[in-house]
């Protein structure tokens, strides 16, 4: 491999890199404090970056460059950021620019379409946004090419090498235990306790939220919390983190738990090999592997007995009178109660991978086009009812709820149920490397389980595929078994099951 070739190489593709930091910006931006009237000009800015992306990606002579060292060969860093390059060079070769601007265009436009139509509650508004959206993405998986389903196509771009023929049978066995335990603990119906129905300071609960994200060991100097509709993560590297989430003044621990979730995509971030930055070694794995980080901290970790050991005496600093005379135990069952909710975002460990599930059916019906976008908010409205026993009010606690389609994200949402796979098992290998967790957490560290996550899964970059990962580290191929015994063992003796 040359060096004056690899040296190109790496300025070009950093050059691409400066452009998708542009953008990234743009879109935090849009999400948290651009004006209303804003919309269009940014959805033109977006368009016009996709389309300079999408030049310097299919360059001749980035695309000489890629394949003669690729051709030349070589196992370290430079062979993995050659291989993910030619990989994404490959895919953007089949797309004609014009269909990738007006993508982009559409997503801008149609994520202030969601706004609104989720606002108003009228999934009316949104319907052409997500069908004109849903063409597009069709026109982009046949003009890219995919084996199988279509679906893998949409797959494809948020977990890399995976493969819905695999995925489906392995949620389908996840379901099949999953479904059991849920209809055993609903049953025994455990109503909220009242002392936690009331209303929470914003501000205080953003003061602690803030507080648990340093406890964490968020690097401050290189990340920043904001607000947004849907809470993220977004940013640009490991030195540009950005963290959103959402308050509700009657729910205290909503906000916490999306702030803790996203602190786990943001930690990930902040892990990622910076002498590599700019280039596919300093990127994360795929989506699923980023959502094991979010859900192993706030559930694994967060949401343990443990965990409110330490934090619960500090969380009644902030709130002493309303949290006067609440014990660890009774705060332990609080944020791990169980119930048929609407929203997945607040849903708890049991069922919300039933919301995954039906979002990842619905997904495949509409790209097969077995499923009409006009027909969503009733199938999901059933499909609620058959799930969890409930049905949405309003198309704003149903179809509308998730910012994911209005992106046109389609084969992003697997991701999630994949990350809670995933996590259940690094974190059965953690506890092997490291010993008692718990009293660690009790003690309110969290330090070694964070370096544990640096050298094993951050500091790796893309160097690894995720299975190849998840194989490496537990010495396993991904399977169910952690999850559910994690799950089984937990709730079966909070509901004494």
């Amino acid at each position: 491999m040359s060096e004056s070739q690899y040296s190109e190489f790496c300025e070009r593709v950093r050059e691409m890199s400066d452009l998708g930091y542009a953008g990234g910006m743009l879109s935090w931006d849009q999400e948290t404090c651009m004006p209303k009237r804003g919309a269009q000009a940014r959805a033109q800015a977006l368009g016009s970056l996709a389309g300079l992306y999408h030049e310097r990606m299919t360059d001749p002579r980035l695309v000489d460059l890629v394949e003669e060292l690729a051709a030349a060969g070589t196992g370290d860093d430079a062979g993995t950021n050659v291989r993910e390059v030619r990989r994404a060079q490959q895919r953007a070769l089949r797309l004609p620019k014009d269909l990738v601007v007006e993508l982009s265009r559409t997503q801008s436009l149609a994520h202030e379409a969601w706004v609104e139509a989720r606002g108003s509650d009228d999934f009316g508004q949104f319907q052409p946004w997500l069908e004109k959206l849903l063409g597009l993405q069709i026109r982009v998986a046949e003009a890219v090419g995919y084996e199988g389903s279509v679906y893998n196509a949409f797959l494809d771009e948020f977990e890399p090498y995976a493969r819905v023929e695999e995925m489906a049978p392995l949620l389908a066995s996840l379901r099949q235990r999953l479904v059991p335990l849920v209809a055993a603990i609903l049953e025994q119906d455990r109503k909220a306790d009242p002392r936690f129905t009331r209303e929470w300071d914003v501000a205080r609960q953003e003061a602690f939220g803030r507080q648990v994200i340093g406890d964490l060991g968020f690097d401050w100097d290189a990340g920043r919390l904001d607000v947004s509709v849907h809470p993220f993560c977004g940013g640009t590297g490991p030195d540009d983190v950005r963290l959103t989430t959402r308050y509700q003044a009657d729910e205290l621990t909503s906000s916490l738990f999306g702030i803790i979730h996203e602190t786990g995509h943001g930690l990930y971030e902040q892990g990622l090999p910076r002498d590599q930055y700019g280039l596919p070694v300093c990127e994360s794995i795929s989506l699923g592997i980023h959502e094991s980080q979010s859900r192993m901290w706030e559930n694994m970790v967060g949401r343990s007995r443990a965990f409110w050991e330490h934090q619960l005496p500090r969380l009644q600093s902030f709130f002493p009178d309303e949290l006067a005379g609440v014990s660890v135990d009774e705060m332990y069952r609080e944020v791990n109660r169980v119930e048929a909710s609407m929203i997945r975002v607040e849903a708890d460990e049991v069922t919300y991978n039933l919301h995954i599930l039906l979002r990842f059916e619905l997904e495949q019906g509409l790209v097969a086009g077995e499923i009409a976008v006009a027909d969503l908010p009733g199938l999901w409205n059933e499909r609620m009812q058959e799930y969890l026993g409930i049905c949405p009010a309003n198309d704003a606690e149903g179809v509308l709820q998730d910012i994911h389609w209005s992106s046109g994200l389609m084969g992003y949402f697997p991701t999630y149920a994949l990350g809670n796979l995933y996590a259940a098992q690094l974190f059965v290998a953690a506890r092997q490397d490291l010993g008692d967790l718990d009293a660690q957490f009790a003690r309110g560290e969290t330090a070694r389980l964070l370096a544990w996550l640096r050298e094993k899964v951050h500091s790796r970059g893309k160097r690894l595929t995720a299975s190849e990962l998840v194989q490496d580290i537990t010495g396993r191929p991904l399977g169910i078994d952690d999850l559910m015994s994690y799950l089984e063992k937990k709730f079966g003796e909070i509901y004494s099951l």
